[in-house]
């Protein structure tokens, strides 16, 4: 009898045990879907964040079109995912669709920042058609010119700004602009051929002064391209970025595509020697103006007025190099004051330039002529359609 009692007690025992393990390992039970519940979407958003950001990685190294397909992929499976998530537990429906929007909003961001700048501007009711006379009374020479303020993208005025013309050097506005997005050390250096520094003199181009085997450094390079319009210096800035001038000018056709502007405009050298083959429109030189403007390098180069090259065996004091534009401008009245230019001539186009102005409230502005039958008439035209608009914008 005592024995049965014992082994009832100990059975009981037993029992009271197991209850309490039961117990213990339902309230595990409980206490993980707590967690799980709570902190699975952030979890899940984690995965996220690790997805978009190995998305990105491979979105930097792939061409637009497979990143757009990789994007749209990425944003499908993880939309499609979500219903499975939610049978599962990780999320819950609502959690669900706002992540899905999350992330379709965050893809197509993504998208829109790797997406060119585009750049345009636009004739208003108060565009200027330009002739011969400007408002001011003075004369215009120019028989192409536009004027664009760049805080509206508005064209202020016009003269045959979507006609074609050769850009003769303007050219070497995309040259610095295209060398420049593919080069990281100004301070490499780069070793004359006679093939670059004969191709000046055969198409009777400006030259920088470069010489033969002189290792010229990059940065060199892009002042002697911009401010002697330096034949030399553009082709050797071409064959250091893509190996020839030849494969150059087709980063610069594709620029020109990237930039909306590949309808109307065409290159086949990187100097602005003539062909007919060659050409844009003082509107199309404006929108290239601009995007140089954009890039810190370009800008940089482009406002000196002087620079002296680094000393070489060929040139012990180095190279002093001027951009007359911008030292004949800066004497004039312009209503403010002209930061940057890039002049050209051949006889196809008279002389041209490419300028940018900002007035005393900060506004800037671009103006592209061409055909002017001097140089100094040129910068004339330059000054006085500043003046002109940039007093008007004061009033």
């Amino acid at each position: 009898m005592i024995e049965q009692l014992y082994d009832e007690e100990a059975r009981r025992a037993r029992h009271r045990l197991r209850v309490e393990e039961m117990r213990r390992n339902k309230e595990k039970q409980m206490m993980y879907r707590s967690y799980f519940k709570k902190y699975a979407p952030l979890a899940a958003g984690g995965v996220v964040i690790v997805l978009l950001i190995l998305a990105g990685m491979k979105f930097f190294h792939k061409s637009s079109d497979e990143k757009m397909t990789e994007i749209d992929s990425s944003v499908t499976a993880e939309t499609d995912a979500l219903p499975d998530r939610q049978a599962a537990g990780t999320l819950n429906y609502n959690e669900g669709i706002v992540k899905a929007m999350d992330i379709g909003s965050a893809m197509e961001q993504l998208k829109e920042d790797r997406r060119p700048k585009v750049y345009t501007a636009d004739s208003t009711a108060d565009t200027v058609q330009l002739g011969s006379m400007l408002a001011s009374g003075d004369e215009f020479y120019s028989d192409y010119a536009i004027l664009i303020d760049m805080d509206n993208d508005s064209i202020l005025a016009e003269k045959y700004a979507r006609t074609r013309i050769n850009p003769a050097s303007m050219t070497k506005i995309l040259t610095v602009l295209v060398a420049a997005e593919h080069i990281e050390d100004l301070d490499d250096t780069f070793t004359m051929t006679l093939e670059i520094t004969d191709y000046g003199y055969i198409h009777d181009c400006s030259s920088a002064g470069f010489e033969k085997g002189e290792e010229v450094s990059i940065k060199d390079l892009f002042y002697g391209t911009v401010l002697p319009s330096g034949a030399d210096a553009a082709v050797g800035l071409a064959t250091y970025v893509a190996g020839s001038q030849e494969a150059f000018v087709e980063l610069m056709n594709e620029k020109l595509d990237e930039l909306g502007l590949s309808q109307t405009t065409h290159f086949t050298n990187c100097v602005g020697v003539y062909d007919e083959n060659h050409y844009c429109t003082v509107y199309d030189m404006a929108m290239i103006m601009e995007a140089a403007m954009d890039n810190e390098l370009c800008r940089e180069v482009m406002s000196a007025h002087t620079y002296t090259t680094s000393k070489t065996v060929q040139h012990p004091e180095g190279i002093s190099l001027s951009n007359l534009f911008l030292r004949r401008i800066e004497d004039r009245d312009c209503g403010g004051e002209v930061v940057c230019g890039k002049t050209g001539y051949v006889a196809q186009s008279g002389n041209c330039a490419a300028s940018y102005a900002v007035d005393h409230n900060g506004k800037y502005y671009i103006c592209v002529s061409a055909k002017a039958n001097s140089p100094l008439r040129c910068i004339s035209d330059h000054a006085k359609l500043y003046k002109q608009f940039m007093e008007e914008a004061e009033l």
